[in-house]
């Protein structure tokens, strides 16, 4: 139990340093939800205000592409121990 938990953790950690701003972290620890939630900042919600705001709102993506890059850090630097009481146990979505 203990690798699959670790593995989990590690490409939890990664996909969301590296590909987090889509959300696929989420997915990798069953948060579908909140996955779906950054496909539509991304791809719906940012295009949507920069469209509004004649592309002032394109600085929204810095926010959209820093958070899951902490939240990566974040799952890498917890224990196992931690990690699964925190987003496996008692299913903490945001950081």
């Amino acid at each position: 139990m203990e690798t699959i938990v670790e593995s989990k953790k590690i490409v939890a950690g990664l996909t969301a340093i590296l590909v987090g701003s889509l959300g696929v972290h989420k997915f990798v620890l069953g948060y579908h939800k909140e996955g779906i939630y950054y496909l539509l900042l991304n791809f719906v919600l940012i295009p949507v205000i920069s469209f509004i705001t004649c592309g002032a709102g394109f600085g929204l993506y810095s926010v959209a592409y820093l958070l899951p890059i902490i939240e990566g850090i974040i799952y890498l630097t917890k224990s196992d121990e931690e990690f699964i009481n925190i987003y496996q146990v008692n299913k903490r979505y945001w950081f």
